[in-house]
């Protein structure tokens, strides 16, 4: 506990004169007579951006006054954008984090869904707008973003003040993760999708096994003819790549020239199948590439991979996701045996190559493994979900001996959009019925027998879109 003391003296001092603009500075209302909109705002530090109506909720896009550094909170402060979907305080909360900016659109994570209750999203530190200027990028780890989760917590349990369960999907399930690692009294349960977890980032041999078995063997090769023939016809694909580029502005600067950029999306090809598509989706893969033209190589694998991304404008906005990867979380290099040396110039780049050069960068291999060992040995109440052909859940999070009420399941045929209602009947049964224990929601019927177990909330369209999110290769 170093400097516990000052570092606590600071924090209060911090907490006490924190305000932004249109933040009450009011004590707490007392529950059940004060609007919520009033005690959310009675939150020293934090501050309405604007509400939103949707029927049966309230929906309150919000900033909240963050430390840029929770060991050292009185050296600087930042906005963090959070939004809250408000339906009683009666009702337990969800705690959701997709690892990235967050949506100002209402939305609902399944766990809200099946617990039918309140949702406080959080935008993950130094993703635009919530970036501290002038941005010391050294305070970008998951210690820092887990202390913004447990100093939210903090503020609105006093609202909220039922059952609290953790939640995210990709970067958000690692970052639900580390939260419960740092902070492991805060929540009543984790429900952490398709979360990778790369222990030692030189060991990537697990992805390079998926790949040879995920799928049929008719998929893979289409998808291994296409991504190869793309390789083939670099010069004359280039050349619309260029002419894509002039058309378009884009430029090349953070890594390095078009051609880099145009093997990192080629590359990129049949790991983005997987994490978006089905088996079913084959059936739009060329199926003899060698005789297919370059149109339809190009559309291919720019309808798969997105040739903008890997470009300054495409890359700019995950600038501090690439940092991570390159600093902590760690990131795949993979094989391609289908395709000869002399057409492969590159290879997996590193994040190094996707971070503007003025950011220093230096990774801690001692992080991961820190993580994985307290999951293995200290999980408590956490559910982790992956979907089988998935590429991500080639290195899952596991449970040993030492973990209680903690599982790891895994959905069939489902990409890195799986969930809980992808579950075989019986898992998805058992997981709802722990995630309604965890939050003190149960009904009688489901304590006496899990199997009856469902989402409390009926499903909405809009509210419950469950979209993959279109993410890179290089960002879980």
């Amino acid at each position: 506990m170093r400097k516990a003391l000052r570092w606590l003296l600071a924090l209060t001092v911090l907490i006490g004169t924190l305000s932004t603009a249109g933040a009450a500075t009011a004590a707490e209302p007392e529950a059940g007579t004060t609007d919520i909109k009033e005690r959310l705002l009675s939150v020293p530090g934090m501050s309405l951006i604007e509400e939103k109506p949707y029927a049966g909720y309230r929906f309150f896009v919000l900033n909240y006054t963050q430390p840029v550094d929770h060991r050292r909170p009185a050296k600087g402060t930042f906005q963090q954008r959070i939004t809250v979907l408000h339906k009683d305080t009666a009702r337990p909360t969800v705690f959701y984090t997709g690892g990235y900016s967050v949506s100002t659109s209402p939305r609902r994570a399944e766990p809200t869904q099946i617990v039918d209750g309140n949702q406080v999203s959080m935008e993950y530190r130094f993703f635009t707008p919530s970036r501290p200027e002038p941005a010391d990028w050294s305070k970008l780890d998951i210690w820092q973003a887990a202390s913004d989760q447990h100093r939210i917590f903090k503020a609105l349990k006093k609202i909220y003040s039922e059952n609290w369960i953790s939640t995210g999907g990709s970067k958000g399930g690692m970052t639900a993760t580390y939260y419960e690692r740092f902070y492991p009294r805060d929540m009543d349960g984790v429900v952490a999708y398709v979360a990778p977890n790369d222990v030692v980032n030189k060991e990537d041999s697990a992805y390079d096994r998926f790949f040879a078995r995920v799928g049929t063997e008719e998929c893979r090769d289409r998808l291994n003819g296409v991504q190869r023939e793309a390789l083939v016809r670099r010069a004359p694909l280039k050349k619309k790549y260029e002419a894509a580029a002039a058309e378009n502005g884009y430029t090349f600067d953070t890594v390095g020239s078009l051609d880099r950029a145009y093997e990192a999306v080629v590359l990129d090809y049949v790991w983005g199948f997987w994490q978006y598509s089905t088996v079913a989706d084959c059936a739009d893969i060329p199926a003899d590439a060698k005789n297919a033209t370059d149109d339809e190589i190009w559309n291919s694998v720019d309808t798969i991979s997105g040739f903008s991304f890997y470009t300054d404008q495409g890359l700019s906005p995950y600038t501090p996701y690439y940092y991570q990867a390159g600093t902590q979380l760690g990131a795949p290099t993979i094989q391609f045996p289908h395709i000869e040396k002399k057409y492969v110039r590159y290879g997996y780049q590193p994040p190094r190559n996707f971070v503007p050069r003025s950011i220093d960068m230096r990774f801690e291999p001692w992080v991961m493994r820190d993580v994985d060992t307290w999951v293995r040995h200290n999980a408590r109440q956490m559910l982790f979900v992956y979907g089988e052909n998935d590429p991500w859940g080639a290195e899952p999070f596991r449970v040993g001996h030492g973990a209680r009420d903690s599982y790891v399941f895994t959905a069939p045929g489902m990409n890195h959009g799986a969930n809980v209602a992808g579950l075989v009947a019986e898992e998805k049964a058992f997981a709802t019925a722990r995630i309604l224990d965890w939050a003190d929601v149960a009904p009688n019927a489901v304590q006496e027998n899990p199997a009856a177990a469902k989402p409390l909330a009926k499903f909405d369209a809009k509210l419950d879109k469950r979209d993959v999110e279109r993410q890179r290769t290089l960002r879980p």
